[in-house]
């Protein structure tokens, strides 16, 4: 056949440019739709298949080491907090420890349609997406699974190729877990301020109780927490913060009652619940002398060091009451310190206190020095004080067990000579002090302690103990005006009544008070002042140091003598008698 020429080529494409475009499309529009179809339907396929094959290579990584780290926390007698030893502050609670009403709350903050969703939020995304293209402000509105993966399992870095990876893992997380196991994750990893990881660590920061015991009120607190952590934080302290949340609050509630999460009752009697003040206030730093004891002895309890300790995510239950302790702060530092003598310059006074609990050995009072951060070295525990006439009561009686080389020691720390007067107020028996009555982990006890105890004196010497330290008394307070004096002289009168509160722990059992110590007159340098019955033993020991010619190194001092040394002592033990015992005194 023959091929036309170019001169009808060209005539035929002359032809066809005087047809209209309009016609020519029509003609080819078919054509063109299939085409566009085609090619739209490929890349649909492309993308599916990305997509799958994307969400088969891509595993769930393991937890941050950081996210799953926790802190061990201190409680005294009646679960009240103390304080925690760790990096980070955070413990983890299972999620049946955490009100249905608490995760809703968080569910109504944060994401509502948590439960039903699958992991996403294709709205959210889209956002974030324009945003990063449209170079906007960064967006967030992620779901709890979404949030759970950014914080738990991924770096905060803010890209697509992260955020599509966030995206992957959510939707492979939601249809390979449950959605209690999500959420469980999530309020044990999520960051509520005041330096709290999770939910166990905000509601004692936050209300100072554990999760299993929130309120709803405290529940959709912390909740709205969440949003703004680091500004909430200083709600219950900055009036502008706390108004600012409690808006919020009512917001959460409304959405609560809305979903039926709570009754129409259970939201009109919400009221906006109190928060512990922050920053904390001075006594936290003081807790950390009872902290340091504990930790070691749970430590040694366990077989573990302090380090593993912190890390391990223990509830350690000490002996302590911490509202003594407080209250104990509190007396201290109004303490009389008067005016120190001749060659006092660089003088510190130092107080320790400690309250065992005869027979048993509990640690129910351990006062170490007034601040943590300037002195950490335990006064109580660790300083070795001159005993002076303070031992002189058992000078006539034979001394057996853990009490075998008091008499030798001339300057025992409080805390044994406190353990050794707990001994005669239990006629005898001697128990080992300890401050940690049982360590529970995930639930688990895992330590229980049981008083070590055994006779040191018979019942006859611990009586002749306890009659001598009554006889003595209060050394004469005239003694402190006598310069020459090495040591106080007992003297026959019976203890002052008024020093001695009369308390009903006081009217079921005779009280023995008894103070002494090294130097007198105006050389005082120690105090020691006991009170005790069968069921408490209070010793607060009152002594000064100065700096010694050598580097670092301190030497006794004399003791502040106006007001007398006696005077501000036994005016000490009785205050916290009293606060010890509930006496009025």
């Amino acid at each position: 056949m023959k091929r036309p020429s170019g001169s009808h080529r060209a005539r035929v494409r002359a032809q066809l440019r005087r047809i209209p475009l309009r016609l020519r499309l029509r003609r080819t529009r078919g054509r063109l739709l299939r085409r566009l179809l085609l090619t739209l339907l490929a890349l649909l396929a492309t993308l599916c298949t990305a997509a799958v094959v994307a969400y088969r290579l891509t595993d769930i990584p393991e937890p941050h080491p950081e996210t799953v780290t926790q802190s061990t926390v201190f409680v005294d007698d009646k679960g009240s907090y103390l304080g925690r030893r760790g990096p980070v502050d955070r413990q983890e609670v299972p999620l049946s420890q955490v009100p249905r009403y608490v995760q809703d709350a968080v569910i109504a903050a944060e994401n509502r349609s948590f439960r039903t969703d699958d992991g996403v939020s294709p709205r959210a995304i889209a956002r974030a997406v324009l945003a990063s293209l449209t170079g906007g402000e960064r967006q967030g509105g992620s779901t709890i699974t979404q949030q759970y993966v950014k914080n738990a399992l991924l770096t905060p870095e803010q890209s697509l190729s992260r955020k599509a990876r966030e995206a992957l893992i959510a939707i492979k997380l939601d249809r390979t877990r449950s959605k209690d196991d999500i959420l469980a994750g999530y309020l044990n990893t999520v960051y509520f301020g005041r330096g709290s990881a999770g939910i166990q660590a905000a509601s004692r920061n936050y209300f100072g109780v554990d999760t299993r015991n929130l309120t709803v009120s405290q529940g959709a607190a912390l909740a709205s927490i969440v949003n703004i952590p680091s500004y909430y934080e200083k709600a219950g302290s900055d009036p502008k913060v706390t108004a600012t949340l409690k808006s919020r609050w009512a917001w959460v509630l409304d959405a609560m009652a809305t979903s039926g999460a709570i009754t129409a009752k259970q939201r009109a009697d919400a009221t906006f619940p109190a928060f512990r003040f922050y920053p904390p206030g001075t006594t936290e730093g003081q807790r950390q002398y009872m902290i340091d004891v504990a930790a070691k002895e749970a430590a040694d309890r366990l077989g573990i060091t302090e380090d593993q300790l912190a890390r391990g995510g223990y509830t350690v239950h000490t002996t302590f009451d911490l509202a003594l302790q407080d209250a104990t702060t509190e007396a201290v530092k109004n303490l009389k310190t008067g005016k120190s003598g001749k060659g006092s310059k660089g003088t510190t006074l130092h107080t320790a206190v400690v309250a065992i609990k005869p027979g048993d050995g509990a640690v129910r009072l351990l006062y170490g020095g007034s601040d943590y951060a300037r002195q950490p070295f335990n006064d109580a525990v660790g300083g070795a004080v001159e005993a002076g006439e303070a031992l002189a009561p058992f000078g006539k009686v034979r001394l057996d067990g853990p009490l075998t080389e008091l008499r030798k020691t001339a300057a025992p720390t409080p805390l044994q000579l406190a353990s050794a007067y707990a001994t005669v107020a239990a006629n005898g028996l001697y128990a080992t002090p300890y401050t940690i009555t049982k360590i529970t982990r995930d639930g688990r006890q895992v330590y229980t302690a049981h008083p070590d105890t055994r006779r040191a004196l018979d019942e006859k010497e611990a009586f002749m103990v306890d009659i001598q330290m009554s006889k003595a008394g209060t050394p004469d307070q005239t003694q402190d005006q006598a310069p020459d004096k090495a040591t106080d002289k007992a003297t026959d009168r019976a203890p002052d009544k008024e020093a001695i509160p009369s308390t009903p722990t006081a009217q079921k059992a005779p009280q023995t008070f008894f103070t002494a110590g090294a130097g007198g007159g105006i050389t005082r340098r120690t105090l020691w002042s006991t009170t005790q019955n069968p069921q408490l033993t209070l010793t607060v020991a009152l002594f000064a140091d100065r700096p010694g010619e050598k580097k670092n190194t301190t030497v006794p001092a004399q003791l502040p003598n106006d007001p007398a040394p006696v005077e501000s002592a036994e005016e000490t033990a009785a205050q916290i008698w009293r606060l010890a015992t509930g006496g009025t005194g």
